[in-house]
């Protein structure tokens, strides 16, 4: 077996051919892109929140394997969730690929076929798109509300 052989498993193959939530929304509150210069991944998001919940979601994933499998568990985990539980997966993957952290557990727990990516620094902005991108569509969403209350 190869050293990539290890990042590119079976089970992230089967998650980035099940992606969920391809399709766009019609009317998102908020639309954000992540992109990694050094190979080329492009993570877009839509998300439509309900409170603190997001209640849609949709993504366009132009990303390696690694980035369509991460991308895929978030699509298929994320409405219903928090914003808290999703700042805390997207920190917890941080830390498993930059600090040798625990994979994330529970529902999240498939991305932890993701762990033997920390050897591989080059691949981990790719893996970390679609967090960043939720990130951004929520930064968004946080500016047109603070906007909203200036003007009232």
């Amino acid at each position: 077996m190869t050293e990539l052989d290890a990042i590119y498993n079976t089970k992230i193959l089967e998650l980035a051919a099940g992606m969920p939530r391809t399709q766009r929304l019609a009317d998102p509150q908020a639309t954000a892109t992540a992109h990694s210069k050094l190979c080329g991944s492009t993570v877009s998001v839509d998300l439509v929140m309900e409170g603190q919940r997001f209640a849609d979601y949709g993504q366009t994933v132009k990303a390696c394997l690694l980035g369509q499998a991460a991308a895929a568990v978030v699509g298929r985990e994320i409405v219903g969730t928090t914003r808290e539980e999703i700042r805390e997966v997207a920190e917890t993957m941080r830390r498993m690929l930059k600090e040798n952290g625990r994979p994330p557990v529970g529902r999240w727990a498939d991305l932890g076929v993701l762990e033997p990516v920390r050897d591989y620094k080059a691949r981990h902005t790719s893996t970390m798109l679609v967090f960043e991108a939720i990130a951004k569509a929520l930064q968004e969403i946080d500016g047109k509300a603070v906007r909203a209350e200036a003007a009232q």
